[in-house]
C-alpha cells in the first residue's frame, strides 16, 4: 500500500493555491488598469494580494533549504540591482512610464470628499498626488443646512461640452436643468459613438474635442493641455421671490488653464439657465442675473478654487 508523503502533499496544495491566487491577482490587476475605477475590483485585487503573500511565506518556509542554496548564486547581486532599478523607475515615473500609465482608463477613486460646514461647503478632488483640487464655497445668509439646496459640480471643455461630473445627483434632476442638459448631451454623444464602434470619438485627445477628463486634468503630454472649466449649479427649490414662484438655479464658473497655472481662482456668477429649444431640440442657455432675483443670490457668498499642482524643479 502506497503511503503519500504529507510534506509533498502540503507543498502541492500550497503551489496550487499560489497559482490560483496569482490568476485572480493578474485578472483583477488588468481590469483595474483598463477599466474605470471600481472599489470591488480594486478591493478584490488588494485583499487577494495579502492572501497571496501569506501563501508565499508558507512556500518559502516549505522550501527554505533550496532557497538558501539560491542565495549563494553569483548573479544574486545583479538580480537585486535589476529589481531595485525597476522599482525606482516605476516609483518616480519618468515621461515614458507616465505615457504607459496614461493608457489606463482608471483615474482612481477620485479621492473626493464633500463636507458641509456651518460657514460653507468644501469639495476636494485629487485624481493624482500631483494634482489636488479644493473648491470652497462660502455660504450666504439664506443657505439652510437643514434643507440644503441642490448642487452639481462638473467640468466642461472649451467647446462647452460636459466631460465629467464631480458632484451631483445620481439621476438627471429637473432642479438642476443646466447640468442635466449638459449631462444628457454627454451621455448621448458617448452612446452614439459606442454604437458606431468609434469609442475613440469620446476619448481622442484633440483640442476641445475630447470627452475624457484625463486629457484636460492629467494629459500624457502637458504641452498639449487645453483649458477647461469648472461649473457649479445651485438651486434652492421652493424659494419664491417677486414674480418667481420658484427662483431659477444659478450657475458659477471658472476657467482652468494648466499651461498658465494659477493656484487660487474665484468663481464668477455667469447666469441662470433658461430653456431655448432650437429646431424642436432641447437647448439651454445662460442669461444675465438681474434685480428680479432675491434670496437665490444669497445662497453663495463666494466660491474659491484652489489647485495644487506638481512643482517643476
Amino acid at each position: 500500500m502506497k503511503i503519500s508523503d504529507p510534506t509533498k502533499a502540503r507543498r502541492r496544495i500550497i503551489s496550487l493555491l499560489i497559482m490560483l491566487t496569482f490568476l485572480v491577482i493578474s485578472v483583477t490587476g488588468a481590469l483595474a488598469f483598463f477599466r474605470p475605477f471600481s472599489i470591488k475590483i480594486v478591493g478584490l485585487h488588494a485583499l487577494m494580494g495579502f492572501v497571496f503573500m501569506a501563501f508565499i511565506v508558507v512556500h518559502i518556509l516549505n522550501n527554505s533549504r533550496q532557497l538558501k542554496g539560491y542565495s549563494k548564486s553569483p548573479i544574486l547581486g545583479l538580480l537585486i540591482a535589476v529589481t531595485a532599478g525597476l522599482s525606482a523607475l516605476f516609483f518616480f515615473q519618468p515621461a515614458p512610464v507616465k505615457a504607459v500609465l496614461g493608457l489606463s482608463q482608471n483615474l482612481g477613486p477620485a479621492l473626493d470628499r464633500f463636507k458641509v460646514k456651518e460657514d460653507g461647503m468644501v469639495y476636494q478632488y485629487a485624481p493624482s498626488d500631483d494634482y489636488q483640487m479644493e473648491l470652497t464655497v462660502k455660504t450666504g445668509p439664506n443657505f439652510n443646512q437643514e434643507d440644503p439646496p441642490k448642487i452639481a459640480i462638473w467640468l466642461e471643455n472649451q467647446g462647452d461640452y460636459h466631460i465629467k461630473t464631480l458632484l451631483g445627483p445620481d439621476e438627471i434632476s429637473d432642479d438642476l436643468p443646466y447640468w442635466s442638459f449638459k449631462r444628457k448631451g454627454w451621455e448621448k454623444a458617448k452612446e452614439e459613438a459606442q454604437k458606431e464602434d468609434e469609442v475613440d470619438a469620446v476619448s481622442t485627445p484633440t483640442p476641445n474635442g475630447s470627452f475624457d477628463p484625463a486629457d484636460y486634468i492629467l494629459p500624457a503630454d502637458p504641452d498639449t493641455s487645453t483649458p477647461y472649466k469648472l461649473l457649479i449649479e445651485i438651486n434652492q427649490t421652493g424659494d419664491a421671490h417677486g414674480a418667481y414662484e420658484d427662483q431659477p438655479s444659478l450657475v458659477y464658473s471658472v476657467e482652468i488653464d494648466n499651461l498658465n497655472p494659477i493656484t487660487f481662482q474665484i468663481l464668477d456668477l455667469v447666469g441662470y439657465p433658461k430653456r431655448e429649444d432650437e429646431n424642436g431640440k432641447e437647448a439651454w442657455g445662460l442669461y444675465f442675473v438681474d434685480e428680479s432675483f432675491g434670496s437665490a443670490l444669497q445662497l453663495v457668498d463666494s466660491a474659491l478654487l484652489r489647485i495644487d499642482r506638481e512643482k517643476e524643479e
